[in-house]
C-alpha cells in the first residue's frame, strides 16, 4: 500500500470484508465439524468486538480536531457508511422488524420517518452546519445566537435526548449478549458497555468513524443473509424485498385460520407480546392515518435534530462532500430498511405455516417446549409458552415473545444453520455498539467542549479537555448501562422518546438559526426551553400520570406538542426583542454560501 491511511481506505476495508466472509465460512466449517452452537456464538461476538477494539486503540489521538471531528478528512462514501452504522441502531436492527412483526402497518411510520428525515438533513442542515465549522450542535447554537445560556440550553436538550437514546442501545447490547453468551440481561448490558467504551474512549470521533465503517459491513451482511435464505427456502426467490407481498397474503390467511378464540391483540404475558396482531393492521380510518402521519413527522424532525447524526457531517473535508455523504447515508440505510418488512413477514410465516418444518402453531405444547431455540430464549425470560386453554396444543395466542428478539431469533425460528444465528448476533451487537458510540461521544463532547471548556474553564489546555471528555464518557456510559438494566421501556419506545425530545427542543432553533437572520438569542432560548418543557410535560401526563391522550397523540408522538410551542415562541419572542447585530446576520449569510472556507476559525 502506498500513501497514508485515507488513500488506502478501499484496500483496507476490502481486506476487512474478505476476512470477515472467510471467518463466516470458517465458523460454518466448525459447525459441521461438531463445534457447539454456544461456542460459535462466543467466537462471533468475541471476534467482532476484538476487531472494533483494535481499530479503536489504533485510532487513539490527543489532537483536538481529530478527537472531535476526525480531522475533517473523512471521504463522503465512508462517512455515509459510518453515518448509516451510527443510524442503524439497536432499534433499527434489533427492534424494527419486531415492531412490524407485532404491530403491522402502523410501525412502518418509523421507516418512513427515519428515512425521510435524511431529506431534511440534506436540504436544511448538514451542508450549512459543515460550512459553519463547529465541533458540536450546542457549539453552533452558542456561536450563532451568542451567550452561554443558549449554549447551556442546547447542551441540556442534547444530553436528555441522547441519553434516552443511548440507554436503548445498551439495552440492545444486553439483549444480544444475554442470548449469545448465555448470561443474564443485567450482566449483558455491562458487557456491551465495555465494548462500546473501548471503541470510542481513546480516539473519539476518529476511532468511532473507522470503527463504524467496519460495523456497517458486519451489520448489513448479518441482516440481509438470513432474509434471502428464508425467502429462497420458502420458495419466494432470492430477492425477498420484491417478493414478500405474496408472503404477506399467505400470513394473513394463516392468521385468520389460527385466530379462532384468540386473545385480544393487547393481551400480554409478563410483559411479553402474544403472536396475535395481523401483520398488516388496518390503517384506513382517519385516526389511523393521523397517528401514522404524526409519528412520521416526529421521526423526520427528530432525525434532523439528533446531535449524533448531525455531528457526523462535521467530519467531511468540504461542504460539497457533506452533501454527497448524506446521499450515501440514505443509500446505505435504505438497504436495511427496505429489508425489514420482508424479514418480519418471513419470520412470522416460518412460525405459522404448517407446511414448513419450522411451523409450530397447532403443534403439541410438549414438542414445542422441547425445541432448543424455545428453551434458550425462555431461559433468559424473552419468550414464554403458556397452554392457556389446557388442550396441549399451541394456539396463536399462547406464544409470547419480546418484540426485541424477533431479528435475533429469526435464524433459529427459520431452522437456519447456527452460524447464521452467530452472524445475526454479531450484526445486532455492531448496530447497537455503533450508535451507542456516536451517542456517548455526542454527550461527552458537548459536556467537555461546550459546558466545561466554553462555560466553566475557557483557558483549559487541550490535554485537560480531552481527559475530561474521556472521564465523562465513562460516567455517562455507566449511567446508561444502569438505566438500561432496569428495563423501563422497550428499545423502540425509548428511541421514539429520544427523537421527540430532540425535535421539541432543537429542530426550530437549528433550522431558523440557518434560514432566518432575524432569529435571535432570546427567541432561541424561548424556543428551546418552551418546546422541550411542553413536550416533556405532555409525556409525563400521558405516560406516567395516566392522562387521556389529546387527539390520539400518545407518548410516542409528544414532539407534536413540543414543536409548535417551540416555533411559536421562537418567532414571537424574536420579533418582540432586538434583532441580531450586523456581524451575526453576515455570518448567517456566509453559512448559506456553498463555497469558501468555514465561518469559524479552526481553533475556536
Amino acid at each position: 500500500m502506498k500513501g497514508d491511511f485515507i488513500q488506502n481506505l478501499g484496500k483496507i476495508y476490502g481486506l476487512y470484508t474478505g476476512g470477515f466472509l472467510l471467518f463466516i465460512i470458517l465458523m460454518a466449517i466448525l459447525e459441521q465439524a461438531g463445534v457447539s452452537p454456544d461456542t460459535i456464538g462466543y467466537l462471533f461476538v468475541g471476534f467482532t468486538i476484538a476487531i472494533y477494539a483494535l481499530i479503536g486503540v489504533l485510532s487513539r489521538t490527543m489532537a483536538t480536531d481529530q478527537y472531535y471531528v476526525a480531522g475533517r478528512q473523512v471521504p463522503a462514501l465512508y462517512n455515509g457508511m459510518a453515518t448509516a452504522a451510527d443510524w442503524m441502531s439497536g432499534a433499527s436492527f434489533v427492534a424494527m422488524a419486531g415492531g412490524i412483526y407485532f404491530g403491522g402497518y402502523g410501525y412502518m411510520a418509523f421507516l418512513v420517518g427515519w428515512t425521510g428525515g435524511y431529506v431534511l438533513v440534506a436540504s436544511l442542515m448538514a451542508p450549512y452546519l459543515r460550512k459553519f465549522g463547529c465541533y458540536t450542535v450546542p457549539d453552533f447554537i452558542g456561536t450563532r445566537y451568542g451567550g452561554n445560556f443558549a449554549r447551556l440550553c442546547a447542551v441540556i436538550v442534547l444530553v436528555v435526548a441522547s441519553f434516552t437514546y443511548v440507554t436503548a442501545q445498551i439495552n440492545a447490547t444486553g439483549t444480544v449478549a444475554a442470548r449469545a453468551l448465555q448470561i443474564p440481561f443485567e450482566v449483558g448490558v455491562w458487557f456491551g458497555l465495555a465494548g462500546i467504551l473501548v471503541c470510542s474512549m481513546l480516539g473519539g470521533m476518529r476511532a468511532v468513524t473507522w470503527t463504524q465503517v467496519a460495523q456497517y459491513i458486519v451489520l448489513i451482511i448479518a441482516y440481509i443473509v438470513p432474509v434471502v435464505w428464508m425467502s429462497n427456502k420458502s420458495g419466494f426467490g432470492l430477492i425477498p424485498q420484491l417478493a414478500y407481498g405474496d408472503a404477506v397474503h399467505r400470513v394473513q390467511e394463516l392468521e385468520a385460520l389460527h385466530q379462532v378464540g384468540a386473545l385480544k391483540p393487547t393481551e400480554t404475558f409478563g410483559g411479553l407480546a402474544a403472536l396475535v396482531n395481523p401483520i398488516n393492521a388496518p390503517g384506513d380510518t382517519l385516526m389511523a392515518k393521523w397517528k401514522f402521519a404524526t409519528l412520521v413527522l416526529c421521526m423526520m424532525c427528530g432525525t434532523a435534530s439528533l446531535p449524533h447524526v448531525l455531528m457526523r457531517y462535521f467530519t467531511t473535508p468540504s461542504v460539497r462532500s457533506a452533501r454527497i455523504s448524506v446521499g450515501w447515508s440514505i443509500l446505505f440505510i435504505f438497504l436495511l430498511y427496505f429489508t425489514a418488512p420482508a424479514l418480519a413477514t418471513f419470520t412470522k410465516l416460518s412460525l405459522l405455516d404448517p407446511n414448513l418444518a419450522t411451523g409450530i402453531i397447532g403443534k403439541s405444547i410438549a414438542d414445542v417446549n422441547a425445541l432448543q431455540w424455545i428453551q434458550k430464549w425462555a431461559a433468559v425470560d424473552f419468550l414464554k409458552v403458556s397452554d392457556s386453554n389446557g388442550d396441549g396444543i399451541l394456539q396463536i395466542n399462547e406464544l409470547f415473545m419480546r418484540a426485541d428478539i424477533v431479528v435475533l431469533a429469526t435464524p433459529e425460528i427459520a431452522g437456519l444453520p447456527y452460524v447464521i444465528s452467530g452472524l445475526v448476533a454479531a450484526g445486532g451487537m455492531a448496530a447497537a455498539m455503533s450508535t451507542a458510540d456516536g451517542l456517548l461521544l455526542a454527550i461527552a463532547n458537548a459536556l467537555s467542549h461546550d459546558l466545561y471548556y466554553k462555560i466553566i474553564d475557557p483557558k483549559a489546555e487541550t490535554k485537560t479537555r480531552l481527559v475530561v471528555a474521556r472521564i465523562l464518557l465513562l460516567g455517562v456510559g455507566a449511567a446508561g448501562a444502569f438505566v438500561a438494566s432496569l428495563k423501563l421501556t422497550s428499545i423502540l419506545g425509548a428511541v421514539a422518546w429520544a427523537f421527540d425530545f430532540a425535535c421539541s427542543g432543537l429542530f426550530f432553533p437549528l433550522v431558523l438559526g440557518i434560514w432566518w437572520k432575524r432569529a435571535n438569542r432570546e427567541g432561541a432560548i424561548a424556543g428551546m426551553v418552551g418546546g422541550f418543557v411542553a413536550g416533556s410535560a405532555y409525556l409525563y401526563y400521558v405516560y406516567f400520570a395516566g392522562g387521556t391522550p389529546w387527539f390520539g397523540i400518545d407518548h410516542l408522538r409528544f414532539g407534536v406538542i413540543g414543536m409548535p410551542v417551540s416555533l411559536v415562541l421562537m418567532i414571537v419572542v424574536s420579533l418582540m426583542t432586538e434583532e441580531p447585530d450586523e456581524e451575526t446576520q453576515r455570518m448567517v449569510d456566509a453559512v448559506r454560501t456553498p463555497r469558501g472556507g468555514t465561518v469559524l476559525d479552526a481553533t475556536h
